[in-house]
Parts: C-alpha cells; structure tokens; sequence
C-alpha cells in the first residue's frame, strides 16, 4: 500500500465486498471508498464489520467526469477505460476484472466486450493487472446460489449441450486476496509478476457444467432429475427472455453460446502463477467448492 493508504472499489456488488474485506484484514484503519451508482447498501454493511473507514460515493463509469470526481487524489481498482484514464491522471495502479476467453475478436458480445476492455485498460495504464476469473463463488454469488434456488421449485434441472462445458470455479475470498497482493507493486517480487500482465484465475477443481449441477443437489440435499436440451432450445429461450425484465430464469443468446466454450485456465503456467502469488500471504492454499458450499447451499 501506498502512504495514502486509501483504495477505490469500482463496483460495491458481490466481488467487491470481497476485496474491500480483503483490504481491510490485511491494512486496518484503511479507508476505503465504495464508488458505484448505488453503493450505500454495501457502505453500511462494511462500516459495522470491518477495521476501515468506509465511504461511499456515487459513479457512472460511463460518465468521465463522474469516474474523475471520485478518483481525486485516490487508489483504485476498475473495470473501464474511463476509470482507467482516470487512475493513470493521479499515477493510481490500476486492476481490471475481465473474464476467462476474453476475446476483441470474438463474434460473442460479452467476450468481445471484455477483451476490448482489456486493451484499451492496458492502452491507457501499461502496468494495469487484468485478471481474468473463472466462475466465481462464495456466499452472496449469482451462480451457485441461483441453482440451488431454482432446484426448490423445478423439476428437473436443466444443462445444454450435454452440459459438458468445463468450469474451473475460483472461490471470491481468493480472488479477493489476489487482489489485495497484487496491489503491493513497491515489493519486487510481486511487480515484477503482476505489472503489466494478464493473469487467469480459477480453483484447484475443474467440473463439468452437468457436475456443477449435481453439486448443487448434494450440497442442497435435493434430488431432481438433470436434463440436457440442445443449443438450438435455449437460443429461443434466450431470444424469449432478452425481451422480458430480468429474472431468475433469465438467460441470453449470447450465454447460450458461451456455453459450447470452456471456462478454464488453459495455460498451466498462468494457474502455477496465480497459486504461487496466493501463497505469497501464507493464508493456505486456494479453497475448493468442497469447503464453501456447504456453509452457505
């Protein structure tokens, strides 16, 4: 940490609760600023919780002006080329959540979205960090959390394809203290593995989409039939529910598609970094679905 011994979230959802308890534990009396467009809910939360001072303050970072009012004189993390222009303005280091398959040329909106990302992040601040997570997981996620509700009420729990997309979930307390690590670039060994790189997260269990299913009956004590459409099925589910609000069934073309694709570390190297950059805290090794589902399905 830097003598200012302040950090900006961008983001005061799930993830970024996370990483502002990451902080905390390992900098008490850090002050940390929760800035998104509705960041109050989070704020209270913290401020009865952890060892920091806790702000909120209100940001659209597709609005440049409003990214640069909150990153005044102040460290943060981000996720846009707003945000990122306005880190480098006050010399800030700069950490990009992006996704694993990331892709500006890819013919899929969220890939092609979140590699174009990435670049323009890396344009703008050459020594950013980008890590790119898995599925991610823990108490208070929309993926585990999600299933095990809609398998109070379905019958059947549904996969596409087979289900046979692979997954390497990564648990959020882990990312969250990735973060906080690689936020230490005044220690060699840590710059010298972060600045400018791109680093693929994910856990020490790569599951199917089907077995991902039949963990969310074990560890909700359910039993529902799993049962496999083809693409083509949920492409008109998709086009369906793209025009209706958002719900718990809801889910996009473009998801559909993602799911012929597997969300894994491809290069060993890169799951050898992340795992070898964890255990620099000495806080033990990353944390299977095994030993946090059952706290919180």
């Amino acid at each position: 940490m830097s003598h200012t011994h302040k950090v900006v979230i961008c983001g005061a959802g799930f993830i970024g609760s996370y990483i502002a308890r990451a902080f905390a534990a390992a900098t008490p009396g850090v002050h940390i600023v929760l800035a998104s467009r509705n960041p109050g809910k989070l704020e209270t939360n913290l401020s009865k919780s952890v060892d920091a001072t806790v702000s909120a303050s209100s940001m659209d970072v597709t609005n440049i002006a409003s990214v640069r009012s909150v990153m005044k004189d102040a460290l943060q993390w981000k996720g846009a080329e707003n945000v990122a222009t306005a880190a480098q303005e006050v010399g800030a280091k700069v950490i990009h959540f992006s996704a694993i398959g990331a892709d500006p040329s890819s013919p899929l909106v969220s890939p092609r979205t979140k590699g174009l990302g990435e670049q323009a992040v890396l344009n703008v601040s050459p020594a950013a960090t980008i890590i790119r997570p898995s599925l991610v997981f823990g108490p208070g996620d929309s993926f585990f959390s999600r299933f095990a509700t809609l398998s109070r009420f379905l019958p059947f729990m549904p996969v596409f394809g087979g289900g046979a997309s692979r997954f390497q979930p990564i648990y959020v307390g882990d990312l969250a203290r990735l973060v906080e690590l690689c936020s230490h670039t005044e220690r060699s060994e840590v710059k010298r593995l972060v600045e400018g790189k791109i680093l693929e997260a994910g856990g020490p269990d790569v599951f199917t989409y089907k077995e991902i299913m039949q963990l969310v009956l074990k560890y909700t004590g359910r039993w529902r039939p799993i049962i496999s459409a083809p693409f083509w099925v949920g492409n008109i589910q998709g086009a369906i529910f793209e025009q209706l609000p958002e719900n718990i069934l809801s889910i996009s073309r473009d998801q559909i598609s993602q799911l012929k694709l597997d969300n894994i570390v491809a290069d060993k190297g890169q799951e050898k970094l992340v795992t070898e950059l964890l255990q620099m805290q000495g806080d033990g090794p990353r944390k299977s679905v095994h030993d946090v589902l059952p706290s919180y399905l």
